[in-house]
């Protein structure tokens, strides 16, 4: 018998209430994964995540039925709940104003008035998108920023379709404990991307040492890990503290899978921690992203950001034009603590070497 084996019990239930053999998921990284990553994570024996939280509905149904013609094994949708944003638009507007010539030089509106500064066009429909995925009827929903409301985890409840928050803090797990979800994901600070913060502030930055082991006493739930995972033995000490998966990030950017630009791969396989920042420009809230030549310029700005998700009225339209352009030095790249050790070649060896260090039997 494995030593690791009695450690792996909640990795085991957790793969069997969901109908997967490994408790790995991907993270929902917007514009880097689609529905052949997704699939590719399935096939694999993981929990793909469709990436759903910035589709339109049509788009979230066409992205579903693009993973079940590849795959018929269980998958996830990640949506980002409804909530009430502030808003500061003096703020937005100095960060404008700061990067007008830019905009300018790439042929983008340079004037305020060609922008919605109430927010309204950012994101898409919530209540359209969460009827779009209960039309899809995937075997989980995740939650960004928390978990959902009472009306729509009824919804899923009757649905049958598992439901899982994501919380940064001790107290978060405990919120989502009290909101009955399936199971939670801890966001530690050595994640990739926007802090997933919904009660407590976003640069409350608890580790996965910390956080991981006190959320799975405290609340009894399936917890999954996120944050600088990469590695099999990773796996197994996470599975020794509890945890019953984890969800992967910046371990799969250099993956074939992976929609992601030559820099953001050779940073994830090559870099290191100290090639990540942790800035509220780029979208107002605080992200762990790849030290960039924009944030740079901008870094004095820091302490005036405005707050999420309002910089992304303009920051959304600049992004798109670098794509275009190929300039990844005006990209807001996720990029976690576990750069230089993403050493994977496909979705599919990620997850299967990751999951059997939850699982060592299983292999």
């Amino acid at each position: 018998m494995s030593k690791f084996s009695a450690f792996g019990v909640e990795a085991a239930r957790f793969c069997e209430r969901i109908g997967i053999e490994r408790p790995v998921l991907n993270a929902p990284m917007s514009g880097i994964v689609d529905p052949a990553f997704v699939a590719a994570v399935c096939e694999a024996g993981g929990l793909g995540v469709v990436p759903a939280a910035d589709l339109a509905p049509e788009e979230i149904r066409r992205f579903a039925a693009e993973v079940r013609a590849r795959t018929s094994r269980p998958f996830a949708v990640n949506l980002r709940p409804l909530q009430d944003w502030p808003l500061d638009t003096v703020k937005a507007l100095e960060l404008f104003d700061a990067l007008s010539p830019l905009l300018e030089s790439l042929d983008l509106p340079a004037v305020p008035d060609a922008y919605d500064w109430s927010g309204a066009d950012v994101f898409p429909d919530f209540a359209a998108q969460f009827d779009a995925v209960l039309d899809v009827a995937p075997a989980a929903v995740t939650a960004s920023f928390g978990g959902f409301r009472e009306p729509e985890a009824d919804r899923l409840r009757a649905a049958g379709i598992f439901s899982v928050g994501t919380a940064t803090t001790l107290r978060e797990a405990k919120v989502l404990r009290s909101a009955e979800v399936d199971a939670l994901i801890v966001q530690g600070s050595e994640a990739a991307g926007e802090r997933m913060s919904f009660e407590d502030p976003d640069d409350v930055m608890m580790g996965l040492s910390a956080l991981l082991p006190a959320a799975v006493r405290a609340t009894g739930l399936p917890v999954l890990a996120a944050g600088g995972v990469a590695e099999p033995r990773q796996g197994a000490a996470l599975a020794m503290a509890g945890a019953a998966g984890c969800v992967l990030g910046t371990a799969l950017l250099p993956t074939r899978e992976a929609r992601t630009t030559d820099a953001h791969k050779w940073f994830a396989a090559h870099g290191s921690a100290v090639d990540t920042v942790t800035t509220r420009l780029f979208s107002g809230r605080l992200s762990r992203v790849l030290r960039s030549a924009l944030w740079e310029a901008l870094a004095e700005r820091e302490s005036s950001s405005a707050p999420w998700p309002q910089p992304l009225v303009f920051m959304r339209a600049l992004e798109a034009r670098a794509r275009e352009l190929g300039r990844d030095d005006l990209l807001s790249l996720p990029l976690g603590q576990s750069a230089g050790r993403s050493a994977w070649n496909t979705v599919g060896e990620a997850v299967r070497a990751i999951g059997a260090g939850f699982l060592p039997e299983s292999e």
